[in-house]
This record gives C-alpha cells, structure tokens and sequence, in this order.
C-alpha cells in the first residue's frame, strides 16, 4: 500500500441490535483488515443479546485504533447510522458504514480508500460496490446485480445502487451529510448516494464484491434478487410507495438544494415537473430530466410510473 494511505485513519460506522448471532464473525472481518489504522464506533441500539458482550470483549482487545461502543437512539436503523453519521466527535479520513451480519474480504478497506485517493480529497467521494450473497451459514448463493452504468445524480433520483455495507466516503463527503441532520430520507446509502453525486462529488461502483452479504430472516434489506421481490417492488409501484419515497426526497432536497451543482439543480427541477404535471408535460420534463435506472427493467417500472402519475 502506498505509504501516504497507510497513515490514512478508517473509521468504521458500525451498528448493532440484537446482532449476537452473527456480530462475531464480523468484527472478525474487521480485525483482519490491511489497512492499519481502523476505528470502530459501534452504536448498539438497546440489545439484550450477547451483542454487548462480543463487542467488549473485541474492545478490550482492539490493536488498530480506538474502538468506541456508543448509546443508540433506538428509534430505527436509520437514525442510528445518522447518530454516528452526525456525531461530530468522530473523525477519520475515511469512514465505511458496517452492518452486524456480513463478512468483510480482507482488503476491503484498503482497496475502497485506495480507488477513491485517486481523485484526490478536495471533492466528496463515495465508494461503493457489488456484493456476494451468502446464507445463514456464509456459503455463497450468489452477487446481486452487476450495474453498468455511470453512477450520477440522474441515477441516484431513481435508484439505490450501493448497498451502505459496500460503501466508504471521505471526510468531504461527510460534510456534506452533516448539512443534512434536518432533512427525511428513506435510507441512509441512498441518501449518500444522492448527496455525494448531487453535488458533484465523484461515485465509485466497483464490480468486485469484497463484502460477503448474508441473506437470513432477520434482515432488513435483503438483495432483492429473486423475481418474488421483483414482483414485490411492481406491487409496491403500483401502491404509491415509490412515489412516497420521492415525495421524502423532493422535500429534503429543496432544503438543502445549495449544495447541488447548478446542472443538477436543473435536473431536480425537471425531475419534480414530470412527477406533477399534465401527461404531456410531464412526458415532455422526464425526458429531458434523462433520469434512469441500472436496468432495463428498471426503466420499464420508470415509465410506468410516469405513465400512472406515480413517479
């Protein structure tokens, strides 16, 4: 590794409830990363499992860093990735978001930091990447999806192409998510994603899956591989939710347009006119937003939704 990345510190956003079945292998993970300097803070959210336990004990013997077991806020997922997100007492260089239940590939860290310091540190940056699906057991039954196309804000309107497991930012980056405590979103990655590009910052989709994603019944997200959630999300579509999900959106970000490039405020704008108009004007707005989803399925929900009035 390149000797200035080495001194480079990684602090890893971890949380946790319940998590006492899995936590182990994880931290694990963690601790057998490249990079040398790595933070843990790990938010828990009122667990009475046995994951207060693993993670002191991983405290106690922690070698990388400093590794910081904080109170979450109990309310939701979300809030306590934001809590750590916002908590200003944590500072790195580098910051990944952690789930309790996956593997990580050993050089995990120091591949994500190695291929964002190659636009340097002046813009936001964001990595993200493809994952391995694995069971209960961690045997793999699959990737999710392989994405193509060039991340963008035109995507990230539309759709969540990293999972917030995959993803690593810079301290820019987070500066950019700090403006944004006040604001609704539906996901923590999401919003990072919208953020980072909105604002002109630099999005890395890696296809190679360094983190090992485990599919179980506990989980929250799962990969959303199967035709049974495909269906699910036509199902959804058709019920209004991701036309629930943009309304989220679309309030938030007229909050906080001032930190969206001029062009990207151009296609917020349209993106919000072909949401709300006449069928003309809103055909005549989609289009020239040029908003798009990874897939060609994707898009067809798209135009469906257009065509509803459910974008």
């Amino acid at each position: 590794m390149n000797i200035t990345l080495e001194n480079k510190t990684v602090a890893i956003l971890l949380c946790t409830y319940e998590g006492g079945l899995y936590l182990q292998e994880q931290l694990e993970s963690i601790a057998h990363q490249t990079h040398p300097h790595i933070d843990v803070y790990a938010s828990d959210d009122g667990s009475s499992d046995s994951t207060l336990r693993i993670l002191k004990e991983f405290q106690s013997s922690w070698s990388k860093g400093k590794f910081v077991i904080c109170k979450g806020p109990q309310n939701g997922f979300l809030n306590n990735f934001m809590s750590l997100v916002f908590n200003a007492d944590i500072k790195a260089d580098y910051y990944c978001y952690a789930d309790q239940d996956d593997i990580w590939e050993a050089n995990k860290v120091e591949n994500s930091i190695k291929q964002l310091a190659r636009f340097g540190q002046s813009n936001p940056l964001l990595y993200c990447s493809r994952t391995c699906l694995v069971d209960e057991a961690a045997n793999k039954i699959g990737y999710s999806p392989l994405f193509e196309k060039t991340p963008s804000f035109r995507n990230a309107l539309v759709q969540s192409i990293g999972g917030g497991n995959t993803m690593t930012l810079n301290q820019e980056a987070r500066n950019i998510l700090m403006q944004t405590s006040t604001c609704e979103f539906i996901s923590h990655d999401w919003w990072t994603y919208i953020l980072v590009s909105g604002a002109g910052g630099q999005v890395v989709y890696d296809a190679y899956p360094s983190v090992k994603y485990r599919q179980h019944a506990q989980n929250i997200i799962g990969g959303n591989m199967s035709w049974k959630a495909r269906l699910f999300r036509i199902k959804m579509l058709f019920a209004g939710r991701f036309q629930q999900w943009n309304d989220v959106h679309m309030q938030s970000l007229e909050q906080i347009r001032h930190l969206l490039t001029e062009a990207n405020q151009k296609t917020l704008d349209d993106f919000m006119q072909a949401r709300t108009n006449p069928l003309y004007k809103r055909l005549f707005y989609f289009l020239r937003s040029r908003v798009y989803r990874q897939t060609l399925f994707g898009n067809l929900g798209l135009w469906v939704a257009l065509l509803m009035k459910k974008l």
